[in-house]
């Protein structure tokens, strides 16, 4: 077996970026052993220049004060690692066709999801997770959803994750309800439902910031999983994150100390502190390395909100080598489509625009 984060792969076009660290068995084996853990993580409108590998870095070398830049250092470390691999294109340039085309493999020219029809749902057919489980693992959605068909006896919703493949979900139900990040304060655009499986459970959510909320559950999940079942049952995570995308909030606190298994963003479960950075104001934290520059807050935003799951990242990372299974596990990290100019912030903040931190230079060539 190949020890370590041995290589990476980038696929990286009009938006699209996946970094895959492949911990590839030399040996070919019959037991599910043998098969390596996958884990799918999907950003909201990431663009391709806004990590640090892709463009970011550039701008950085120049040190030139006109030019803004956002660091991403754990994905850069990753990207370090490995082959870029940068000519492949999603599949929609807009969230639910791109995320429905991902989950079934159609593309849009036979796809059900098309143009961006929120909450519409996906084909009762193959999805990546009935495959996987019908190659022994075990799969698991987190986050954004946004494709389980509409209905009048909620939460029985027809394509709900448990009847298109994965056996746990935990997260945003409804399309829109990812464009706000405090589920439990609704500051911008309401209060909003999170589902573990049919059961909403965002009254227990208060100060729950959904980049943390979302890491600390794929975190929980994946210890469970391993203390469970182990080696013997792979795992296949969806880890569908709904930001950088829609209102542009800030988490409450600095990301926790530490990564992994016993550092970094932590599960707590208890209603009204579910997660260790359920406290301190809700939308106020600017990222030091931002946070004095002259930008306007629209961006400082933008780019704390990169940074966290960037960080985040690391910490599930980190975890995979704590629990001695980074050598069997493929880690893919993508965004749905290219960068966006919405951030849904009240008057007062200038608009959003790709263009800040030349994005779009770098896509177009």
């Amino acid at each position: 077996m190949v020890k370590g984060i041995t290589k990476l792969f980038l696929l990286a076009s009009c938006g699209l970026v996946i970094l895959m660290p492949a911990f590839v068995n030399a040996q070919s084996k019959k037991s599910n052993a043998a098969k390596p853990n996958i884990i799918f993580i999907l950003t909201d409108d990431l663009g391709y220049g806004d990590l640090g590998v892709f463009f970011q870095n550039q701008r950085r070398d120049k040190a030139d004060p006109k030019l803004p830049f956002q660091l991403t250092p754990n994905l850069d470390k990753m990207a370090a690692g490995g082959a870029q691999l940068t000519n492949q294109y999603c599949n929609a340039p807009v969230c639910a066709p791109s995320r429905a085309s991902l989950l079934t493999g159609l593309n849009q020219g036979n796809a059900k999801v098309r143009n961006n029809q929120f909450d519409k749902q996906i084909e009762n057919n193959h999805t990546l997770a009935t495959v996987l489980k019908t190659a022994g693992y075990a799969t698991s959605a987190i986050g954004k959803w946004g494709l389980q068909g509409e209905t009048k006896d909620e939460p029985n919703w027809p394509a709900h994750p448990q009847k298109r493949g994965f056996d746990d979900f935990y997260g945003y139900m409804r399309h829109a309800d990812g464009h706000e990040h405090y589920p439990f304060e609704g500051v911008y655009r309401g209060k909003k439902e999170v589902w573990d499986n049919y059961k909403n459970v965002a009254p227990d959510l208060s100060k729950c910031y959904t980049t943390d909320l979302w890491t600390a559950k794929a975190k929980k999940w994946i210890v469970d999983h391993e203390t469970a079942k182990g080696p013997e049952k792979p795992f296949f995570m969806f880890l569908a994150y709904d930001s950088p995308h829609a209102v542009l909030e800030l988490p409450t606190q600095a990301y926790p100390e530490g990564k992994g298994l016993k550092g970094g963003l932590q599960w707590l479960g208890n209603p009204g502190n579910m997660i260790n950075t359920a406290s301190g104001k809700v939308d106020s934290y600017v990222h030091p390395d931002y946070k004095n520059t002259k930008w306007p807050d629209t961006y400082k935003r933008y780019a704390t909100a990169t940074r966290r799951i960037d960080d985040a990242v690391g910490d599930i990372l980190q975890l995979l080598e704590d629990l001695k299974i980074s050598d069997n596990t493929i880690v893919v990290f993508t965004s749905d489509n290219g960068p966006s100019i919405e951030s849904y912030l009240p008057a007062g903040y200038v608009p959003n625009s790709p263009q800040f931190f030349r994005v779009m230079v770098r896509l177009m060539g």
